[in-house]
């Protein structure tokens, strides 16, 4: 059965952030369902690149994915009062599926009461409500991985591939997009 992702974007989404784990999971074979949080499947990031989604998260919110993702960017204020989006990462918490939140995004996390007794990190704005953030680009913890912005969307993408498929096809896609960082 193939591996199915769920990448929610949201108006103000950080577009690296996305685009990054869209791209290379699909690179690694990764079903990856694009769903809007927004009332349009046309969602606007931050830089004001837009992108078309598969689906309103409406339509799938009750599936249960391998991985729920959600990029950050300044849109996230909006979605801490989404209910469906707190009940859509408890679920996946409760199901023992993989959880990935980058940039702002670990806000929801909080909201979600999934990020008590976890190592994490998170965008250094996000500092006062998550004071234990950790400043590393990847935080792998209890099933949530946590990474803090656009800079380190490769690397999160790529964590999700180890994650998700193996180490062998982290490496395999690294090497074809020609990434030369370790991670």
């Amino acid at each position: 059965m193939k591996l199915r992702a769920l990448i929610i974007l949201h108006p103000g989404f950080e577009e690296l952030e996305a685009v990054a784990p869209i791209d290379l999971l699909s690179r690694a074979e990764v079903e990856v369902v694009q769903a809007s949080a927004a009332q349009t499947l046309q969602v606007t990031g931050r830089s004001g690149i837009t992108i078309e989604t598969n689906h309103l998260l409406s339509q799938i919110a009750t599936e249960i994915f391998d991985v729920v993702i959600l990029p950050g960017g300044p849109g996230i204020t909006q979605l801490r009062e989404d209910a469906q989006i707190i009940k859509c990462l408890q679920n996946h918490k409760q199901a023992g599926k993989l959880i990935a939140c980058i940039c702002a995004a670990p806000l929801l996390l909080l909201d979600a009461k999934l990020i008590q007794d976890i190592e994490y990190t998170a965008h250094p704005s996000t500092a006062k409500e998550l004071p234990n953030a950790r400043n590393q680009a990847i935080v792998i913890d209890n099933n949530i991985l946590t990474s803090p912005g656009a800079g380190t969307a490769t690397e999160f993408a790529l964590s999700l591939i180890q994650q998700l498929c193996s180490e062998s096809t982290k490496k395999e896609i690294a090497a074809s997009i020609c990434w030369s960082h370790s991670c």
